[in-house]
């Protein structure tokens, strides 16, 4: 009976469930809303899943529902299946459900609704992420079965459920697995005649995933790679026999492209098991590169072809480009794999040939750039978003003239040359009436590597004629008007040769520039004029020969203001960047055209003030113009009311943001403005600033108020200190106020990103002036630490705290061991419980100084004082890691709760250091090799014969250390260079003014360091600290000849 009864409530159950469903269908509204509210509900009943399951592979039930079924489900296994799920919600599915759902599932991969079948497949695979093999052990026996089956939907179905599982199979699953999928994925590429193309190019990209996945258990367990080595030697000849068939029945563009990317895989990961077959593989694929290039310039350049692209097997168009696309990865891959680069330097002529083919502008971007100038600008910027193959095609111009410098110049310059030479050919015949773009593209190709061709000119290392190009080429196109897109390359390649120019040259360049400025011009003339004007300016002030261009600095300035009163977006932003690098040719310029600029730029900072960009780019000019002595009273004139304006008006009267960025530029202006400070600054601004500072809820305007603030604090402390409101109180109080406010347990942690630096800079400029105030700050400043749980504002906080170290010790440890801490124990402990935690988290050249230096010298205060207020604290030391329960699975990953072993807070502080050392050895050691990779570079041939000794290729002698960095950078892809720069990474330029000042920040925190811990090593007291030593730490202190 009760079995009776349970089966009623489960079908009723069922029914009210397939009810549901139809009313989430309903075109009624109020219906629709209804049902997904009572979806909700059912999702917590045990038999959900199971009754959706039965849904989804119902072949005779309504479609609709079918296909919304399998959605739900597919979101049901995502949140429901496993507690360890990140997205995981309550309840977990019950045992008995599970299996229920894992034994209908595999029916519905051969369900004939493609949306169905996919949905199905995704479930599958989600499920088999947590339930393969233990609580599925048949699942890859049903999939092969459905994989050998001649039922196309069951083998698509499978293969749909193989590529989703691969891509996040995990390391304990992948040796279970590869020697299972690897040889049906093999079977099933192969025969060509069994299977669809697009079910091949499936099975190519599992077998991509594998490798990849294996390659990164490799970086651990060297014995992992062994699992993919036994299938190598089949597959790679299969690749190669597959790019080597013409487009047909069995190959399109489509699968060359996954195979493409399998060897590029297969190059930078197996180095030693590619290099047999390196001469069989590039045949074919210079055969298609080659080939392409006729295809890719009729089809998609001069569209004078249709082209037919493949789709996959989701409808989606296969476009033709991405097999260029792939083409271009395999040579990133040979360039970054030091086994292969000889490779491509031994073909290097042909291949950029080919290169700068593919660089031409396409009849699409013509038509697309003609009608949107925005758009323009955003392709053609070198931190562009956008990609397409002219973007990649210039990406490994960029990547081969980085890696080979010297050598890249003269095969570009030969290449360009016969490019220029078949295009006067094409121009004089009239064969070919889009000559023009070869012309663009080699303007391009040589504009893009400037540096690069202008240092070896001046090494006598190249034998090319920059001026005869300027004068033959540039030059006379400027003459022609057979295309706009032609005139503005050739304005923008001239601004970047600006060096190599005579004064008669430059005179006409500078003159057709301006011209190209006028209104008459074409939109994508007016604009890359912009981008020369900005070449130009930028060469002749770096030069200190500004004299060329003041003559047409007034004509440009009316070319530029026109163009920003009539564009918007992007082009504003462009010419918005060129009118700040204008006005910083020459200050008596600047100052007679502040009638023109500084109107447009406050108003264009109120219509655009919700765009970050066009906003930082008005404060840089109202940053000029506040350190232009001659036009500074002007500004404040025009730019202040406006600004005390908003800050004062009520929040719903101004646009959200506004007040944020008008604080922004204040804080610009306090900081540019000479001193003492203008008396409307202090009597008005300051006081607008911080009321609206005080009275907003915004995080946005908190954060910029309190750096407006500090900005006041630290160039005109006296000034706001001697500053009354009607009321007798001080801009100080004010300040101490918004600090206050900003620290306040109530509000948003996100409000106290910066305040950390406010308070340290009342600190430092107010210092025991504040009072009573100093001990309320501080407690303050403690209760926010509770608080915060964001990286970011934990560091502000706790720099506060090492800031006082540096200046008031005695009296910050008096003080926090006399205040209690969250648990009962001092804030001292539990400052330095927080601040040890995250000390090896901080970032900023400046902040990591201020911490350390502050760690070295606690260290060394309770030492030379035997302070037992530090001595007493415990804290975590080192994470303990066991390896006697035998492998680590997700499930025991997730559960099993961490370890740490229990130290004395010196000896946390002492590690501390040692980990910064190491950072900082790190870091100058990478710049170092940076620096001699020149030198690298001329003994290429001896490093190859080297990397032929080494198992996976790699450079180097096993003996010399290799980092982190340097691991990083050899795998760094090619399209992280947005232009060629000779001198490598420099260190970011720090923007704070108060970092600057403080001595700190000249301070050499290696060197530092050393010479902290060798003195420290001396004393007899170190064995408290060696007895705690890693091995890791052993290894950094023998590094600086401390040897444990």
């Amino acid at each position: 009976m009760a079995s009776s009864t349970g089966g009623d409530v489960s079908r009723s159950l069922k029914d009210v469930l397939l009810e549901t469903l139809s009313g989430i269908l309903s075109p009624d509204h109020n219906l629709r809303v209804s049902a997904e509210e009572q979806v909700k509900a059912l999702e917590v009943t045990e038999e959900f899943g199971v009754h959706l399951a039965e849904f989804t592979v119902d072949h005779n039930g309504p479609l609709a529902i079918r296909q919304l079924a399998s959605v739900l489900l597919k979101q049901y296994v995502e949140v429901h299946w496993s507690v360890h799920s990140e997205k995981f919600r309550p309840p977990e599915t019950t045992d008995q459900a599970k299996a229920a759902i894992r034994q209908m599932l595999p029916a519905g991969l051969k369900e004939s609704i493609s949306k169905v079948r996919s949905s199905v497949a995704y479930a599958i695979s989600a499920i088999a992420h947590w339930d393969w093999p233990e609580a599925w052990p048949d699942l890859f026996q049903q999939l092969m079965q459905a994989l050998t089956s001649t039922d196309q939907n069951a083998v698509h179905g499978a293969m749909r459920v193989l590529t989703e599982f691969t891509r996040e199979v995990t390391d304990i699953q992948m040796p279970q697995m590869a020697p299972v999928i690897l040889p049906e994925m093999y079977k099933i590429f192969t025969r060509a005649e069994a299977y669809s193309i697009r079910t091949r190019s499936r099975a190519v990209v599992i077998f991509t995933t594998c490798a990849n996945m294996i390659s990164a258990m490799g970086d651990l367990d060297k014995g992992a790679r062994a699992l993919l080595h036994p299938f190598l030697p089949q597959f790679i000849e299969a690749f190669v026999h597959s790019l080597q068939v013409p487009d047909g029945v069995a190959s399109d563009s489509g699968i060359k492209m996954e195979v493409l990317k399998a060897v590029t895989t297969l190059v930078k990961n197996y180095p030693k098991q590619m290099a047999p077959y390196m001469s069989s593989i590039l045949q074919p694929v210079w055969t298609t590169l080659t080939e392409s290039v006729t295809i890719y310039v009729r089809t998609v350049v001069n569209n004078v072809e249709e082209m037919d692209d493949p789709a996959d097997s989701d409808g989606e168009v296969l476009g033709f480009e991405n097999l260029v696309f792939s083409i271009f990865e395999f040579v990133h891959g040979l360039i970054e794999t030091p086994k292969f680069r000889k490779i491509v330097r031994k073909s290097m002529d042909h291949l950029l040939y080919y290169v700068i083919l593919y660089m031409q502008i396409t009849e699409e971007q013509v038509h697309l750039w003609t009608n949107s100038p925005d758009q323009f600008v955003e392709d053609e910027d070198e931190d562009t978003f956008s990609y397409s193959v002219r973007i990649s095609a210039q990406d490994l111009l960029l990547a081969i003239a980085s890696e080979f410098q010297g050598d890249t110049t003269m095969g570009i310059c030969s290449a360009t040359m016969r490019h220029l030479q078949e295009a006067e050919v094409a121009k004089n015949s009239g064969t070919d009436p889009n000559w023009w773009k070869v012309h663009e593209a080699c303007m391009l190709t040589l504009g893009s590597i400037k540096d690069l061709i202008i240092d070896q000119l001046h090494e006598n290392k190249l034998n090319f004629d920059v001026s005869s190009f300027l004068q033959n080429i540039v030059l006379a196109d400027l003459n022609l008007s057979v295309s706009p897109f032609l005139l503005g390359r050739a304005l923008w390649v001239a601004s970047r040769f600006t060096l190599l120019m005579s004064p008669e040259m430059m005179q006409r360049f500078l003159q057709s520039t301006v011209a190209g400025l006028q209104e008459s011009q074409p939109p994508s003339v007016r604009i890359s004029a912009a981008r020369a004007i900005y070449g130009f300016c930028d060469y002749l002030k770096s030069s200190d020969n500004t004299q060329m261009i003041l003559p047409y600095l007034e004509p440009i300035m009316h070319g530029l203001v026109t163009l920003a009163m009539q564009f918007a977006a992007d082009v504003l932003a462009l010419v918005m960047e060129t009118i700040y690098t204008v006005l910083t040719v020459d200050k008596n310029f600047t100052a007679s055209c502040e009638t023109k600029t500084v109107p447009l730029t406050i108003a264009i900072f109120l219509k655009y003030n919700s765009d970050p960009l066009i906003t930082a780019l008005c404060q840089d000019i109202f940053k000029v113009y506040s350190q232009n002595e001659m036009a500074q009273p002007m500004l404040q004139q025009r730019l202040l009311p406006t600004i005390i304006s908003v800050l004062q008006a009520p929040t719903d009267k101004v646009p959200p943001g506004m007040p944020s960025n008008c604080l922004d530029v204040l804080c610009t202006m306090v900081r540019h403005s000479p001193q003492p400070l203008h008396g409307l600054m202090i009597s008005e601004a300051f006081p607008a600033a911080a009321k609206c500072t005080l009275s907003s809820e915004d995080n946005a305007t908190m954060q910029s108020g309190g750096e407006c603030l500090r900005a006041y604090v630290s160039v005109a402390c006296d000034q706001i200190s001697q500053w009354q409101d009607d009321q007798n109180r001080s801009g100080l109080w004010y300040v101490i106020q918004v600090a206050n406010q900003m620290l306040d347990p109530r509000t948003s942690e996100f409000t106290a990103a910066f305040v950390g630096k406010l308070v340290s800079t009342l600190l430092s400029k107010v210092g025991p002036a504040l009072g009573e105030n100093l001990e309320l700050l501080l407690r303050a400043v403690l209760s926010k630490m509770q608080q915060a749980e964001t990286l970011s504002v934990m560091q502000n906080l706790v720099l506060v705290f090492a800031q006082l170290v540096h200046t008031q010790l005695d009296a910050l440890l008096n003080f926090l061991t006399s205040v209690p801490g969250p648990t009962g124990a001092s804030a001292l402990e539990f400052v330095l419980t927080e601040w040890c935690s995250r000390q090896h988290l901080f970032y900023g050249a400046y902040e990591t100084k201020v911490s350390t230096v502050a760690l070295c010298k606690l260290l060394q205060h309770s030492i030379n004082s035997n302070d037992s207020r530090l001595q007493d604290i415990q804290i975590k030391g080192d994470q303990i890691f066991s390896t006697s329960d035998g492998i680590l699975t997700r499930s025991k990953c997730a559960t099993a709760p961490e370890r740490w072993t229990m130290v004395p807070v010196l000896v946390k502080m002492y590690k501390l250091i040692i980990n910064e050392l190491s950072n900082q050895v790190e870091t100058n050691l990478s710049k170092s090799q940076i620096e001699d990779e020149e030198d690298e570079e001329n003994d290429w041939e001896e490093e190859d014969n080297n990397e032929d000794n080494n198992e996976d290729g790699a450079a180097g002698d096993s003996s010399e250390t290799v980092t982190l960095l340097s691991l990083l950078d050899k795998y760094s892809p090619a399209s992280d260079y947005s232009g060629y720069d000779f001198d490598g990474d420099e260190e970011e330029d720090e923007e704070d003014q108060d970092a600057l000042n403080d001595p700190l920040y000249k301070v050499n925190l290696q060197q530092y360091l050393t010479e902290f811990l060798q003195q420290l090593s001396q004393q007899p007291y170190y064995g408290t600290f060696s007895a705690h030593h890693s091995d890791c730490e052993r290894k950094v202190l023998s590094t600086i000849g401390i040897n444990t």
